[in-house]
């Protein structure tokens, strides 16, 4: 017996998680891209990551079709950011900073990290799709992670 969807948050909402946004082109060849906090490292040799993406989403729809994505680590100063990304509406896009890399990939201004991927593998996994990617590059600043803990931001500690 499974437990419970609401109970289920509430176990996972006990660990902190830091908090991306994807990006990618979308069949349209505009810039399209999503808050997630469901991403981790895989594998080192390959260096492979993996992100999971609800079917319902739009960028469900820009992965399936794209061979490549960025991952950007947000800051601890850019939850209004990741809230714009979190919300599913169009003009994402609109008055925030980005730049294209030479691998096409999409990086947001004033990110604490990047990583360039390309799509590896996919699996079906209940409402959402894991997706495998190798990192064939990236980027790091200095500064602080926004975190995400049971169901709001949080900042990293230091004692």
């Amino acid at each position: 017996m499974d437990v419970e969807p609401a109970r289920f948050r509430q176990l996972l909402g006990r660990f902190a998680t830091g908090v991306t946004v994807i990006t990618a082109i979308d069949a349209a060849g505009a810039p399209a891209g999503m808050t997630a906090s469901s991403f981790t490292s895989v594998s080192l040799e390959p260096p492979l990551i993996s992100v999971c993406i609800e079917h319902s989403a739009d960028m469900y729809r820009t992965l399936e079709q794209a061979d490549a994505f960025a991952v950007n680590i947000l800051s601890a100063d850019q939850e209004a950011l990741s809230r714009r990304f979190a919300e599913q509406e169009t003009g994402r896009f609109s008055g925030v900073g980005f730049h294209r890399t030479e691998s096409g990939a999409i990086v947001l201004e004033g990110i604490l990290a990047h990583l360039e991927c390309e799509k590896f593998a996919a699996y079906p996994a209940g409402d959402h799709t894991i997706y495998l990617a190798r990192v064939i590059g990236g980027a790091t600043e200095e500064g602080q992670p926004l975190l995400y803990y049971r169901g709001g931001y949080a900042g990293l500690a230091r004692g």
